[in-house]
């Protein structure tokens, strides 16, 4: 899952989804220096991952990208479902997208100084293009693809998945929809166990 899942995923705890918006940059047991709750988070996160990698609904929608972008197609679903999650969020959220990603920025904006350099400079490029509202629109995608396939020196090829988006995007909709029932059913359980 991408950025936008995570942070929702969270269920609105501050820590967990600082925690599991910075687990990404935060490599090994280097998570020591953060408070217990902001760990909390950055296990999350993970667990998020391993659950998100070994579902058969995920493993589907990889293999429909797969012959294109090999290794690179987990990178590519994760932002499609992003996409889905934005498209849909008055399905999952009663908080309007637009409030709901303002709030964000404004809570990583206060806090970013005290954060890994990588996630205080993704924090800069996500609030100036406006990341995680633009995932709802598919031009907001195509984005995110272009400059995922720039840091790959155009290995990646991702910029072409904006097409792959356009052909499937029934048969992925509902792969995401019936995976992220399930993710934020044992979300929410392991959110539970941690309290």
């Amino acid at each position: 899952m991408n950025f936008l899942a995570h942070l929702y995923l969270s269920e609105n705890n501050t820590s967990l989804m600082i925690g599991n918006f910075i687990a990404d940059h935060i490599r090994g047991n280097n998570y020591q220096k953060f408070s217990k709750e902001i760990q909390q988070g950055i296990f999350l996160h993970r667990a998020i991952d391993t659950f998100t990698d070994k579902h058969p609904i995920v493993r589907q929608s990889k293999r429909r990208l797969h012959p294109r972008y090999r290794h690179y197609d987990g990178v590519i679903i994760d932002i499609f479902y992003d996409y889905f999650l934005a498209k849909n969020w008055a399905q999952y959220s009663e908080i309007p997208l637009d409030i709901y990603t303002q709030s964000i920025y404004k809570m990583f904006n206060e806090i970013a100084e005290n954060l890994p350099l990588k996630s205080q400079n993704f924090i800069k490029y996500m609030i100036e293009y406006d990341i995680l509202y633009n995932y709802q629109f598919k031009n907001g995608i195509e984005r995110v693809l272009n400059g995922m396939n720039k840091r790959t020196q155009g290995k990646s090829q991702m910029n072409l998945a904006i097409e792959d988006l356009n052909i499937l995007h029934k048969e992925l909709e509902e792969d995401f929809t019936t995976f992220f029932k399930d993710l934020k059913e044992y979300t929410h359980q392991k959110i539970k166990k941690m309290n």
